[in-house]
């Protein structure tokens, strides 16, 4: 019994240290994200004078991928007058580190100018309207307007310097690549075609004009046939589509199929890749 009391005790007794190392743990990653991955809110001279409010805003994109596109102001002056005012700005969608410069006019006058200010706290306000995601500034009255009088980067410099580099996608294409055929799997054999210098002889009188080639005896044949091993591969149906067909699997020959033409029969022939193609002189 002892012993179980024991046990029970050891184990209740490294559950609630393991809980306390965990809650420790997060409140330390918590304090760390909050130092050093917190997004960053700087204040930038704006190019319309006292109506101008300019801003830069960066942020972890990798932590948060949002598009922010609004900004408040709030005032909140209890011993002042007025008590509270906000200004709100919708501006271009942005999802990476930018910079901005608003035109607020008179607004932007009755917020500074309110009776107190020094004393108020201010709170700039980010927010992703699609996203759902608000990131938040305080400050006194005296520390805003300290920022807003002193500052001198330009909206201009902020953009340049978080401007991000995009990489280019590079396509490469094949080095070798050629209009000679190379060999056919299983066989090893080349395809005749005239630009494969293997075949080039057999190409040589190729460029005599037709009324040339007219003058070579064909001859008439009273078989034709296809041995099994086709490879499907149209050399003979693009010579002479009259008499070869050529389907998903093998090459047939086609019915009622003319057999007066043995010299383009020939030519098919020779230039099958796997020599399939027979035929008999009649």
């Amino acid at each position: 019994m002892n012993t179980t009391f024991i046990a029970m005790g050891v184990a209740t007794f490294i559950a609630v240290n393991l809980l306390l190392g965990l809650g420790a743990l997060s409140l330390l990653t918590g304090a760390f994200h909050f130092l050093f991955v917190k997004p960053k809110f700087q204040f930038l001279k704006s190019e319309h004078g006292k109506d101008g409010f300019a801003f830069g805003f960066s942020w972890d994109q990798t932590i948060n991928e949002v598009r922010f596109n609004q900004i408040k102001l709030h005032l909140f002056n209890p011993f002042g007058e007025p008590t509270q005012l906000e200004i709100t700005r919708d501006f271009d969608a942005s999802g990476e580190d930018f910079a901005i410069d608003l035109n607020l006019g008179s607004p932007l006058h009755n917020f500074i100018n309110a009776k107190g200010f020094e004393s108020a706290t201010i709170e700039i306000e980010m927010t992703s309207s699609k996203g759902g995601i608000t990131h938040l500034l305080s400050m006194k009255g005296k520390q805003f307007l300290l920022k807003y009088n002193s500052t001198t980067e330009s909206v201009e410099v902020f953009n340049q310097k978080h401007k991000s580099e995009k990489v280019k996608p590079v396509y490469k294409t094949a080095a070798d690549r050629s209009f000679i055929s190379g060999p056919l799997p299983k066989t090893g054999k080349a395809l005749k075609l005239a630009t494969n210098p293997e075949f080039a002889n057999q190409f040589a009188g190729g460029a005599v004009d037709a009324g040339a080639s007219s003058a070579v005896p064909t001859f008439a044949l009273s078989k034709v046939w296809i041995e099994p091993g086709c490879i499907v591969c149209d050399a003979c149906a693009a010579i002479f589509p009259e008499v070869f067909e050529v389907t998903d699997t093998t090459c047939i020959i086609k019915p009622n199929a003319p057999l007066n033409d043995g010299l383009k029969v020939q030519e098919a022939a020779e230039a099958c890749p796997v020599e399939v193609i027979k035929y008999t002189k009649l």
